[in-house]
């Protein structure tokens, strides 16, 4: 390998963003490339990836491989596309495990089994690097944002090389980079910061539908939630950024977009000229070649009027909204620090629907949070009942060290919270499997995903309200809104088949 002056090298970067990170991606590649071509010559390569890998490579000009998994939510996801993206054009192929060169776990930290499904995961990483110990890991997201976590992490697992958090996920090029030029574990995880760095490579998973960041962190500080510990206060990207990236999106296919934040309805409120969610709604809807826009997650506190009468007049707006409960009594709501009641809730609920009819409705409920009685979780099964959601993701309350609930009195004894959690889970399965049959016999447009892994000359794809439907079909509809005959409910998904479009 010829010799790198890494001093002059940094010296010479740029200072601006996103311009700095391009320039790093060139000279991570160049390194890369350069290493790749020595292994080559040696038959090093041969030995690391066998012939026919080695020969798809050379043929792609690629330089090695890459794996990133994904940990968490539809935030996290999308950082991983920009990970994706920015190896992808350092000139690394992307694989589907973890014997990759360079392997990227983008954590989440929201629940403690989220950690504990990184660390197994690390040790059997630790297995695959001692095969392999040119290969590098690097640690990402919610969960580096924990000292404890990272002070577990250099001291149990040594042989992670890389180790970034939420706010700086834009420079991985950069801290690649790093790891080249220095020895031992590379740490840079911020503590805040008011950067929001975009226009960089992303790599969809989807060529057809994308989400877009329109606001990063939360002010909301829940009782229970580490997330305004991991992802700061709120940081709103402006509009014109916005509205840029999803016309490039739209010029390049995609007919589906999902605007991202923890707490989209509070969007624009810190922008130097504020700007309302419900308005950049409306000038979402207006983008050319856009045909379904989706969002989460909305804090039902912020959901306005103006918001709903938005859901109900734009046509692009899927009817579907996400909106967590967290729990139906009003006591333990405020003891979350919800900021609203059961009533409020309830209220709020019966104006979506009474605007929109039609709305398929999701939430997120805990179960067993310290000092919930019994009377209180008849409370949150009362609301289930009420509004009959679609679906819901229903939790365990999981202690978060450095949140208020973690040091409250009353944690509810976990023989008490499984028996809850299973009552619970058992009447919104029966309620969601009611739901989901309304719409048989309906024609409603779906957007096709991908081919049915089960069932040979089936396509499956997605209604507005978020529903999974399963047709005969081929690989061509994929991409494409279609109309669907909607003529069997299965539970959680329907079966239909093409109709004529009216």
């Amino acid at each position: 390998m010829k010799y790198w002056d890494f001093d002059t090298i940094y010296r010479q970067a740029p200072t601006s963003e996103p311009e700095r990170q391009y320039y790093f991606i060139e000279k991570i590649h160049a390194i890369l490339k350069d290493k790749f071509q020595d292994a080559v010559a040696s038959g090093n390569a041969e030995k690391r990836y066998g012939k026919e890998k080695l020969n798809e490579l050379l043929a792609r000009k690629q330089i090695g491989t890459f794996m990133v998994r994904t940990f968490g939510c539809q935030m996290n996801a999308r950082d991983s596309e920009k990970l994706s993206g920015i190896l992808q054009q350092a000139g690394l192929a992307v694989s589907e495990d973890e014997t990759a060169d360079f392997v990227i776990y983008n954590t989440c930290t929201v629940r403690d089994n989220a950690n504990q499904k990184v660390y197994g995961h690390l040790g059997y990483l630790q297995t695959i690097k001692k095969k392999n110990p040119q290969m590098t890991i690097a640690l990402c997201g919610c969960m580096m944002q924990e000292p404890t976590a990272v002070k577990r992490i250099q001291k149990s697992y040594r042989f992670v090389d890389l180790i970034f958090g939420t706010y700086n996920i834009f420079k991985l090029a950069e801290l690649l980079f790093r790891c080249q030029a220095e020895k031992g574990t590379v740490i840079d995880v911020w503590e805040s910061t008011d950067q929001v760095v975009e226009d960089l490579p992303a790599e969809r998973k989807y060529p057809f539908k994308s989400g877009v960041n329109i606001m990063y962190g939360c002010n909301n500080f829940c009782s229970y939630c580490i997330v305004p510990y991991v992802r700061g206060r709120e940081r709103s990207r402006r509009p014109e950024e916005i509205l840029s990236e999803i016309r490039r999106l739209a010029n390049d296919g995609v007919k589906e977009v999902m605007l991202l934040g923890q707490n989209v309805n509070s969007y624009g409120k810190n922008l130097a000229e504020p700007m309302t969610f419900s308005e950049l709604l409306r000038q979402v809807n207006e983008v050319e070649g856009i045909e379904r826009i989706r969002f989460m997650t909305s804090h039902p506190k912020d959901l306005s009027k103006d918001l709903i009468l938005a859901m109900k007049s734009l046509p692009k707006i899927c009817h579907h909204l996400h909106l967590p409960l967290q729990s139906g009594s009003s006591r333990i709501l405020k003891i979350m620090n919800r900021k609203y009641t059961k009533e409020q809730y309830l209220e709020l609920v019966m104006q979506i629907r009474q605007a929109v009819p039609d709305i398929s409705l999701t939430t997120d409920i805990i179960v067993g949070f310290p000092g919930e009685t019994e009377e209180d979780f008849e409370e949150t099964m009362d609301v289930v009942r009420k509004v009959r959601y679609d679906s819901a993701f229903t939790f365990i309350y999981s202690k978060r060290t450095g949140t208020p609930a973690s040091i409250m009195d009353n944690q509810v004894p976990e023989a008490l919270v499984k028996e809850r959690f299973e009552r619970l889970l058992r009447e919104v399965q029966q309620i969601s499997s009611q739901v989901c049959g309304r719409d048989v016999g309906a024609v409603q447009e779906v957007l096709v995903e991908c081919e049915n892994d089960h069932q040979e000359g089936y396509v499956s794809g997605r209604l507005s309200n978020n529903l999974l439907v399963h047709f005969p079909g081929d690989a061509s509809l994929i991409g494409n809104l279609v109309p669907v005959e909607l003529t069997e409910a299965k539970g959680f998904y329907y079966i239909g088949k093409m109709a004529k479009r009216s």
